[in-house]
């Protein structure tokens, strides 16, 4: 595992710690629902092209051909979703490519005294490409490489990024390890000369299967290179996840955000905010998965997402 850690951190060497951002943070949302109602706890996952999003290196676990679509109903009327598609490459490893959008819809314009002036729109977007493939037995490692645009009525600011990631399997104890480094870049474009960082990300997550319990147990550290006041507070942004394997095509999910429900405390308490639900079925080729995320008092995430397994 030794030189697999070495391709990790030779990336997050390269770049800078990470701070809080604005115009790229839709980065950080979960697009695919099966991730979302384990609440992003995916670093460690296997068999899934949205791995493109979490952590390249879990491609190369890709056992045939996938392509994902998803859509999310985000607050106030914002449409986002996300395509994917990943397949093998003899010889060459595993590649993905994805494609992120948020839609903030149409706003009307007006000058200083209030008249109207019509319309215009704002909307961002991230293009993705992932390669995947096997360092040594039971050992992955994958990079990926993305374009992200954000335009609000004719301007408009663009960014690009590299991101790298580690995955190794303990089939004996049925668990795995997972860490990603994310969204590793810079602005090409401002908005009127502002500069702002990208939301780099370190992430580290274990899955662990039961032996007696049909289950994947996820626990992820996400935002490791976020400033923190003390060691300690750095593992505060964490989240657990659970996937329970009902039958041969059902599945029921569910999810913990420790900074969200913290975060998004109104008053006295947060409700169910930073736990999320949902589950998936299979049919056929078809996958249909859901997923509710909890906001609290602020409401919640609706998110679907249907997935293809594809003849090689």
């Amino acid at each position: 595992m030794k030189s697999g850690l070495i391709f990790l951190l030779l990336v997050a060497g390269s770049v800078a710690s990470a701070q809080r951002t604005s115009t790229f943070d839709f980065l950080r949302l979960d697009m695919n629902a099966r991730a979302a109602a384990l609440n992003g706890s995916f670093v460690s996952m296997t068999n899934d092209p949205n791995l493109l999003y979490y952590n390249p290196a879990g491609l190369a676990t890709l056992e045939h051909p996938s392509a994902s679509a998803s859509f999310l109903k985000h607050l106030l009327d914002v449409n986002a979703g996300s395509l994917t598609y990943g397949q093998e490459f003899p010889d060459l490893g595993t590649f993905a490519a994805g494609i992120i959008f948020v839609d903030y819809g149409s706003f009307q314009q007006t000058d200083e005294s209030m008249n109207a002036l019509g319309t215009f729109s704002a909307r961002e977007i991230a293009l993705s490409m992932g390669w995947g493939t096997a360092l040594e037995e039971n050992m992955y490692i994958g990079a990926s490489i993305e374009f992200i645009s954000s335009s609000i009525a004719g301007f408009s600011a663009n960014a690009a990024a590299i991101g790298a990631g580690i995955l190794y399997q303990i089939p004996s104890e049925m668990i795995t390890i997972g860490a990603s480094l994310l969204h590793a870049g810079t602005q090409i474009g401002t908005y009127a000369g502002i500069r702002e960082s990208l939301p780099l990300e370190l992430t580290l997550g274990i899955t662990k299967k039961p032996e007696h319990l049909p289950a994947y147990l996820n626990l992820n550290f996400h935002k490791l290179t976020d400033r923190a006041d003390s060691f300690l507070d750095r593992f505060g942004s964490f989240s657990i996840g659970v996937e329970f394997l009902m039958s041969e095509s059902t599945r029921l999910r569910a999810g913990y955000d420790n900074e969200k429900k913290r975060e998004l405390k109104l008053g006295t308490g947060s409700g169910l905010a930073g736990f999320s639900f949902g589950g998936g079925i299979l049919v056929k080729e078809y996958q249909i998965d859901y997923s509710f995320n909890s906001y609290g008092k602020i409401g919640g995430l609706h998110r679907v997402s249907v997935g293809m397994t594809l003849e090689p």
